[in-house]
């Protein structure tokens, strides 16, 4: 007579039970069995910007009217916020946004690598 079903003694499927008697076996025979699942993008690859919005300038900069954003380590200027003065700012790419508000309140903005990027909706 068998030991029931055949089901009933196995144990789990896969590679279950291969607990603290099989660990040895599992290492030799399956190395892989721990970790190693995903994808990771490479982040060396991926470059990000350093954005700066024109409501920020006011607070991060108070009383400069002439702010160079290269040199304080940013990127791109975007057009989110509202700006109470006029200001002058040197920055590598701006947004057309941010370029109109500037220019609103009769302020200078002048692009030093770059060209303008429109803001995508």
């Amino acid at each position: 007579m068998k030991k029931g079903r055949g089901a009933g003694s196995r144990g789990g499927r896969g590679k279950a039970g291969w607990g603290k008697h099989k660990f040895m076996h599992m290492l030799k025979v399956e190395p892989d069995h721990f970790g190693k699942r995903g994808f990771k993008r490479p982040q060396s690859v991926v470059k990000r910007n350093k954005v700066i919005n024109v409501g920020e300038l006011e607070e991060k900069f108070p009383n400069k009217n002439n702010i160079d954003l290269t040199q304080e380590g940013f990127d791109k200027l975007l057009g989110a916020g509202v700006i109470t003065q006029k200001i002058k700012i040197k920055v590598k790419s701006a947004s057309k946004k941010a370029i109109d508000k500037i220019k609103e309140k009769n302020g200078e903005i002048t692009i030093v690598e770059e060209q303008i990027v429109e803001e995508q909706k």
